[in-house]
């Protein structure tokens, strides 16, 4: 008997006549066996690889968002590690971490570590797992603007306070939360809502540590109606000890997070 492999992601459904799209790609830590084998960690060192690199809380915020917001925004969700491939990744040589072994498919962990062995074929992961996923976001916006004539993609995100060794742009600062923006699909209007949003948590600041907005390369440059914004929360702010988090401070930001959605609803 063979076992059909479950999603790599899912894409929750909203209302029809909301333009936004929650987008929520590194708060997974499940790695399937096929790819563990081809990652140079013992398990005891994936687990604290998997610590630092996922973006914890993230599903949670943004489905607490999704049912607080007066209009359900959609979401979609990847559900396997960005250890598997990290779709926010530019395939090209656009992406600069490619240079840090931090491409589509790492090699290399936040501590600069060897991930996988040198000449690992990044090839069948691509196909198998980065292309559909891009495939399926391209539909996903499509999908908006065919039924709202515009399409808000928000990107929820969480980075820790402390700078780890992989991180390009770590000496900056390190905001409660931070907004990434993309100089076409980045209107003032959506920063301005969401410094609005976000107002409570300590203050918010832009591009740094981190910077841009996913858009798929299918819209990018390309599509005006299309608009999008990171939102990158610091992760302290969401627990209550090591690894744990608090349901106060999810729920929170969650119903900011909700905030913003109906904002540009």
């Amino acid at each position: 008997m063979t076992h059909a492999q479950p999603p790599s992601f899912q894409l929750l459904a909203g209302d029809p006549g909301s333009p936004v799209l929650l987008h929520v790609p590194h708060s997974s830590r499940t790695v399937p066996p096929e790819v563990r084998a081809g990652i140079s960690l013992g398990d005891a060192e994936l687990e604290r690889e998997l610590d630092h690199i996922t973006d914890a809380h993230t599903e949670r915020i943004a489905a607490h968002a999704a049912r607080s917001a007066d209009t359900a925004p959609w979401s979609f969700v990847n559900r396997l590690s960005r250890l598997v491939v990290d779709p926010e990744r530019l395939p090209d040589e656009r992406e600069e971490m490619t240079a840090a072994g931090m491409g589509v498919v790492y090699t290399r962990t936040t501590h600069r570590r060897e991930l996988r062995p040198a000449g690992f074929d990044p090839a069948p992961l691509m196909e198998r797992y980065f292309t559909p996923y891009a495939e399926a976001m391209t539909r996903a916006v499509d999908e908006r603007l065919a039924a709202t004539g515009r399409a808000v993609i928000l990107d929820v995100h969480s980075y820790p306070a402390a700078a780890l060794p992989y991180e390009l742009h770590g000496d900056g600062p390190r905001p409660p939360v931070c907004l990434g923006t993309d100089p076409v699909h980045t209107p003032p209007a959506l920063v301005s809502a969401a410094r609005r949003a976000f107002a409570g948590f300590g203050g918010t600041g832009a591009n740094s540590p981190f910077a841009g907005a996913y858009v798929p390369l299918a819209h990018h440059g390309a599509d005006p109606r299309v608009t999008a914004l990171m939102v990158e929360i610091r992760r302290d702010l969401c627990l209550a000890g090591p690894g744990e988090a608090a349901e106060s401070s999810v729920k929170a930001l969650g119903s900011a997070l909700a905030a913003l959605v109906d904002a540009v609803s």
